[in-house]
């Protein structure tokens, strides 16, 4: 049975293990390097029980297999009412309904809070997350045409917004 909960300090090896996968093996992510658990630490640490800035973690038998969060979307202060939020599934996890339980949980989770649009920006092609994103009332507002640069080929990137 599959178990949504709040991700803490002692999840940062399966959450590293989890977005690494898709550092080395997919454009989703425009990282390239690997990130260290002193890195993830670093990251996690922007993530509360409270406020707009949360983070879930899908779990399996004890094994996490997924999370989901939602982050500042840009540094400045007037984007503060403003979030991004993701999705990042160990491969096996696809498929099976679970972004849509941690998607759940984030936005019940965050709907009290002083949050006015949601964004989400998705390497194309990736058609399972675009269609998660349409499912929770995202629509696409525009297109990043060749903005990153991973295995030697340039990727798109198209930007979804939820008004909340």
């Amino acid at each position: 049975m599959i178990g949504i909960r709040r991700a803490g300090e002692p999840d940062i090896p399966a959450l590293m293990a989890i977005y690494n996968h898709y550092i080395r093996e997919s454009p989703a992510t425009f990282d390239i390097e690997e990130k260290d658990v002193a890195e993830r630490r670093r990251w996690m640490a922007q993530f509360s029980d409270t406020g707009p800035y949360r983070i879930f973690v899908a779990e399996d038998e004890g094994s996490v297999i997924g999370y989901a969060y939602s982050g500042r979307f840009k540094e400045r202060a007037a984007y503060a009412t403003s979030i991004e939020t993701s999705i990042y599934l160990a491969p096996a996890a696809t498929g099976r309904g679970i972004g849509t339980l941690l998607y759940d949980t984030l936005f019940e989770t965050i709907a009290g809070e002083d949050i006015h649009r949601a964004y989400a920006g998705i390497t194309l092609p990736n058609a399972a997350s675009e269609a998660i994103h349409r499912h929770f009332g995202f629509r696409r507002i525009g297109i990043y045409g060749e903005v990153g640069r991973k295995f030697g080929q340039y990727w798109d990137v198209a930007w979804y917004e939820r008004a909340l």
